[in-house]
């Protein structure tokens, strides 16, 4: 009788258990971005933590040459470290038809009471690379929509993977509606589109002024 009754404890436990695992997990699948950032005071400290930019990538020529009488540029792209403007985060490398590159970005901005200390706040991720012979969409990708950007990887680290997961998907959606997030003190607006005409033995630095607006420094590559 003994042995019953403990069976039987033994299995209200496993069964408070296993509901107990259940509702976390149906809590944090339907966990929405609002919870997180109205919740989260990691992710809201992170945030207040992001550094002003500068620099924040460049671009060179590795070749030009024409074949069949159409002139290919092969590009050189370099997401840099926002702590060592010499590290790489990440490089991508792509040919474009024609010497006019265009460097589409997505900023998002960060205000109201996500920033503890009252002062806007700002990432910069690189979305795609394409020159004038395709359009936007067709561009080669520099970063993945959806997942973390090289360059913020520390922004997330005290999170879960859900809330992570979560953070990352809503953040890469404002480039389909970038108010969507706007009451909750995220807005997103793209760069000025910058295009440049690439040219050999040259660095393209491009930098962000305090609005967000995108422009390249060009020196020569030593």
């Amino acid at each position: 009788m003994k042995s019953i009754k403990t069976l039987c404890k033994i299995g209200v436990l496993l069964a408070a258990i296993a509901g107990g695992a259940f509702a976390w997990l149906h809590f944090t699948a339907n966990r929405t971005i609002e919870q997180l950032l109205t919740e989260n005071e990691d992710l809201k400290t992170a945030i207040t933590n992001l550094s002003d930019e500068d620099q924040i990538g460049y671009a060179k020529v590795i070749s030009q040459e024409t074949r069949d009488g159409k002139l290919f540029t092969k590009v050189l792209f370099v997401e840099a470290d926002p702590a060592d403007f010499t590290k790489r985060l990440l490089t991508k490398e792509v040919e474009i038809e024609g010497d006019i590159v265009h460097f589409d970005t997505l900023i998002v901005t960060f205000s109201g009471n996500l920033v503890m200390d009252g002062t806007e706040r700002a990432m910069y991720l690189w979305r795609r690379i394409y020159g004038e012979k395709i359009p936007p969409e067709q561009g080669f990708v520099i970063e993945t929509e959806g997942q973390p950007s090289p360059r913020y990887a520390q922004l997330c680290e005290k999170l879960s993977i859900e809330d992570r997961n979560l953070f990352w998907s809503e953040i890469w959606a404002l480039s389909n509606n970038p108010g969507r997030l706007e009451n909750m003190g995220i807005k997103a607006i793209y760069g000025n589109d910058l295009y440049c005409k690439l040219k050999p033995g040259l660095i393209y630095i491009f930098k962000v002024t305090a609005s967000g607006t995108l422009s390249p420094e060009i020196i020569p590559d030593l």
